[in-house]
């Protein structure tokens, strides 16, 4: 009785353990899959140095494009490319295709699937027109067609009128018209437009 008592317990303890087991590794499998869903993806797909991008339409220059770091995020719901350690953007307009316009920044982020762009830090931009503006961040919607901050800007006209607009702007997105908002400065009247008076 007692050799038959301890096959009974044997083949229970088997069972048990080979159920425990199972548990375990289903167990194991399933937590596999929660950490395996919560991996990162926000991480640099591609890393250009000294990045020198050249963007044409029709056989004219649109764009040129130098970063010295470039960083390319593909793997996340809306991807995107950063420039963290500085920029130069020339951009080139139909009207004036020999002068290009010009932008300085120490940071941009750039959605293109949303058509969204950001520049940051010490941002410079020129016009064709030779007009300079500083600020410390623009926003451009290209869908729009808008460029615009909140910051403090300071307009710089080529022979030195300086125009502040300490509420920041909304410009087209060649600087061909602008909005400044709470403004002040030092400029040529000869140069504004008739109000028709």
């Amino acid at each position: 009785m007692q050799k038959k008592f301890s096959r009974i317990l044997f083949k229970n303890i088997v069972t048990f353990s080979g159920l425990a087991i199972f548990f375990a590794l289903t167990s194991c499998e399933e937590d596999l899959a929660k950490v395996n869903d919560k991996k990162s993806t926000n991480f640099a797909s591609r890393i250009i140095y000294n990045a020198d991008i050249v963007k044409k339409d029709s056989g004219m220059v649109k764009v040129r494009f130098k970063a010295p770091l470039l960083e390319e995020y593909e793997f996340v719901d809306t991807p995107y490319v950063v420039v963290r350690k500085g920029l130069y953007l020339e951009f080139y307009d139909s009207k004036k295709p020999k002068t290009p316009g010009k932008l300085w920044a120490k940071y941009a982020k750039m959605i293109d699937k949303k058509q969204f762009y950001e520049a940051r830090g010490n941002v410079k931009v020129i016009n064709n027109e030779g007009q300079t503006f500083a600020m410390q961040s623009i926003y451009w919607d290209k869908a729009k067609q808008r460029m615009y901050t909140k910051d403090t800007v300071f307009i710089t006209d080529k022979d030195g009128s300086i125009f502040v607009a300490a509420n920041g702007m909304n410009a087209k997105d060649d600087f061909s018209e602008y909005t400044f908002y709470n403004n002040s400065g030092d400029f040529n009247v000869k140069k504004m437009p008739n109000s028709g008076n």
